[in-house]
């Protein structure tokens, strides 16, 4: 499955209804996010309302990208957040104004939309085969060699 990329827009704070709505699940669902991964931790206002962050938004979508569409286990995505957050922090998630920015600037030929997917499941297949191939090998070097 492809990343699909959610324009988020340029906000300072975001309430739970409109995370629900940018990431596509039910506040209940980012509660319990929130209680299995400690990175998403949106502050309350005095009236005791989660607000969430940019990045908590981009956490948010990282997490369901992770569980739905990569089919992480929650201790799998756990471990892989911690792993991108670790690695540089940036979570690959398209706001709007970034979007626009990096086509034009870069002229970077983004594929067109549907394409990310086959190319996730080509590199997929790819990497089966790879690792088949050294399985092989494993096999070829396991196996006593015939000395007379």
């Amino acid at each position: 499955m492809g990343r699909s990329a959610v324009a988020i827009p340029e906000k300072l704070f975001f309430k739970i209804g409109e995370v629900c709505e940018l990431a596509g699940v039910q506040a209940h669902v980012l509660r319990y996010w929130e209680s299995e991964f400690t990175m998403l931790a949106p502050q309350k206002n005095r009236a005791g309302q989660r607000v969430y962050r940019k990045r908590d938004v981009e956490i948010a979508l990282r997490i369901k990208e992770l569980l739905y569409e990569d089919q992480y286990t929650i201790a799998g995505a756990k471990k892989r957040l911690a792993n991108d957050l670790r690695a540089g922090g940036k979570l690959k998630i398209v706001s709007s104004e970034d979007d626009v920015k990096d086509s034009e600037t870069n002229g970077s030929q983004a594929a067109p939309e549907g394409m990310t997917g086959a190319r996730t499941a080509e590199d997929r297949k790819s990497l089966r085969k790879v690792a088949r191939e050294l399985r092989e090998i494993l096999a070829l070097l396991d196996t006593p060699s015939k000395k007379h």
